[in-house]
This record gives structure tokens, C-alpha cells and sequence, in this order.
């Protein structure tokens, strides 16, 4: 028969054996907060009118981190400009810190109990000013910064590709030097076939995976007739953000999904995740295999944000 001293030291050995095993950490993994967060461009336009109010409502609607885009106050002129011009095109004014310093941004998010893992900017900046790039997200707690497109003057030829690749490299270890990580964020360009080769995997291929990491969209890799499930599987662990919305069915560009002609008549299609015809559950699973850590939702200068944002925040709410 056990005596009781003999069940308490038991006890007390499988406790210290669990604390020192896998359980362990299993159980502090299944504690951890759901970190759901949202790329800013998602509503710009309620940014650029009310940036407090913006902020509040996603935080009321659950999101924990979020993705800044630019440009910023040091971006590459050529981007302010450029910005300038596609804002007055969408209706919208704002980017980067909306009129505020990163420091100040920084508080308004401790505030609301949210962090900023990630941003968005230029290819020019990522080029010539990493280190202004890396003071800023020291500061906001951004793990990486990622490119959003290619510029199309810089993504015409299989050749263009490969230099884009050594780009890459170049930038990749500069972010390093920084304490930064560089990102790569995919459109529905590069996906299709060019001349027998896919453009989207002559980066993967040619890109150091210690130094250039990438987030996928998944409506746009859809739109340009890729599997999203397919590349996290095969590209394992190069996947480290997502950027999820869903598709009301599955399309694929017209061309070859370079140009606007090929974008326009998609945005129609996006949708709130789960109300789409897009394995989420299935991309997700996938993802968490592969070693991405952030999901972000993007909902593209979304209408009705407080309910649509909402049906996102629901349907994912658990499974990130």
C-alpha cells in the first residue's frame, strides 16, 4: 500500500519531471495569447481621417499585432511621391505614422495593448537607408521589414528576376546588420510561367534562407494560379507572415497578373475570411507546420471594416 509520504514525494517528482520535459512547454504554448493581427491598408482611409479612432476599433475587435505600411518620413522620395499620387487615386491621404513619430505611434499602441511585429516599405528605402529603417523599428518593435512589390520596371525579364534575387541578398544582410529580418511579400506577378521558369521561385531558389524571409499572400498566390498549401510545403520554413482574406470563388488572373488590367476585376472578389471558397483551415494548418509566426488579415481599403474586419476576426479567432 502507498503511504502518503510515499504519494506526496511522487507527486512532487512527476511535477519537477514535467516542469524540465516537452509537456511543459507544450502547456505554455497552449497558454499563449491569440496574437491575430492586421495589415494597416486594410483602411487607410479611416486612418487618414481619424487615426485614434481607427486604432481603437481594431483593437476592440481583437487584433494584436499590426503591419504598418509606408512611406515614412524617411522613405525614398521617389515613394512619397509616388504615394502621393496612388492616395489621391484611392481616396486617401495617410501612411507610415499618419502625421506622428514613431515614438509617439509606439505609445498609442502600448496603450491598446498592441504590437507592430512588421511593416511594409520601398524598395529604394530597403536599398539606401536601412539604417534609418532599422532605428525606426527598433523603436516600434518591428521583427521585420517587407517588401510589397517588386517595382515593375525591375521585374520584366527572368533576368530582372535573378537581379531582384541578388537585391535580396544584398538587403537581407544589411537588415541583419540592423538586428532586423527582410521580408518579401508576394503579388499574383511571378507566379505563372515566364519562358519556362517560375519568377516567384527563382527568388526562393537564389535567396540566402538565413537572410531573406517571405509572407504570402494567399489571394494573390491563388489569383496567379499557385497553391498556397503547395509552396508552404514546398518552400518549408521560408513562409514567416501571412497575409490572409478569402476569395468569394477561385479565380485566376487574365494575364499573367503584372498589371493592373489583371488586379482590378480581383478585388472584387476578396472577401472575409471564411465566407470564400479558400482552404483557410487547411493553409493555416499548414503554416503552423512550416514555422510562420505571424497572420496577418488583409482586407484591401475593406468597406464596412467594423463588420467585415469582424467576420474575419471571428471565423479566425482559435485557429491562428
Amino acid at each position: 500500500m502507498t503511504t502518503r509520504r510515499e504519494f506526496l514525494k511522487n507527486t512532487s517528482l512527476l511535477a519537477t519531471a514535467a516542469a524540465i520535459t516537452p509537456f511543459a512547454n507544450i502547456m505554455a504554448e497552449l497558454k499563449q495569447e491569440n496574437k491575430l493581427g492586421i495589415q494597416l491598408f486594410s483602411i487607410p482611409k479611416m486612418l487618414s481621417e481619424d487615426y485614434m479612432g481607427g486604432i481603437k476599433m481594431l483593437s476592440e475587435l481583437g487584433f494584436k499585432e499590426l503591419e504598418l505600411f509606408g512611406p515614412f518620413p524617411f522613405s525614398a522620395e521617389k515613394a512619397k511621391k509616388s504615394w502621393e499620387g496612388a492616395g489621391k487615386m484611392l481616396g486617401f491621404s495617410g501612411s507610415g505614422y499618419f502625421g506622428r513619430t514613431a515614438q509617439e505611434v509606439k505609445k498609442i499602441l502600448d496603450d491598446h495593448g498592441m504590437t507592430s511585429p512588421g511593416t511594409h516599405t520601398d524598395l529604394e528605402t530597403l536599398e539606401t537607408n536601412m539604417g534609418a529603417l532599422g532605428e525606426a523599428s527598433h523603436i516600434l518593435g518591428h521583427k521585420y521589414v517587407t517588401l510589397p512589390a517588386i517595382p515593375d520596371d525591375r521585374r520584366k525579364t527572368l533576368d530582372d528576376y535573378k537581379r531582384i534575387a541578388d537585391s535580396f541578398n544584398k538587403i537581407g544582410e544589411s537588415a541583419k546588420k540592423q538586428g532586423i529580418k527582410f521580408g518579401y511579400h508576394n503579388h499574383g506577378y511571378g507566379i505563372k510561367p515566364m519562358n519556362g521558369q517560375v519568377p516567384l521561385q527563382i527568388i526562393l531558389d537564389n535567396t540566402d534562407p538565413n537572410l531573406v524571409f517571405f509572407e504570402m499572400d494567399i489571394f494573390w498566390t491563388t489569383a496567379g494560379g499557385a497553391d498556397p498549401i503547395e509552396y508552404l510545403t514546398k518552400y518549408s520554413n521560408r513562409y514567416k507572415m501571412l497575409h490572409l482574406k478569402d476569395m468569394k470563388e477561385k479565380k485566376q488572373f487574365a494575364g499573367d497578373g503584372g498589371g493592373m488590367n489583371d488586379w482590378m476585376p480581383m478585388f472584387s472578389l476578396m472577401a472575409s475570411a471564411g465566407d470564400g471558397a479558400l482552404d483557410l483551415q487547411g493553409i493555416v494548418k499548414k503554416a503552423k507546420e512550416v514555422g510562420v509566426e505571424h497572420y496577418f488579415v488583409e482586407q484591401d481599403m475593406v468597406q464596412g471594416p467594423e463588420v467585415a474586419l469582424k467576420r474575419s476576426v471571428d471565423y479566425l479567432k482559435g485557429k491562428i
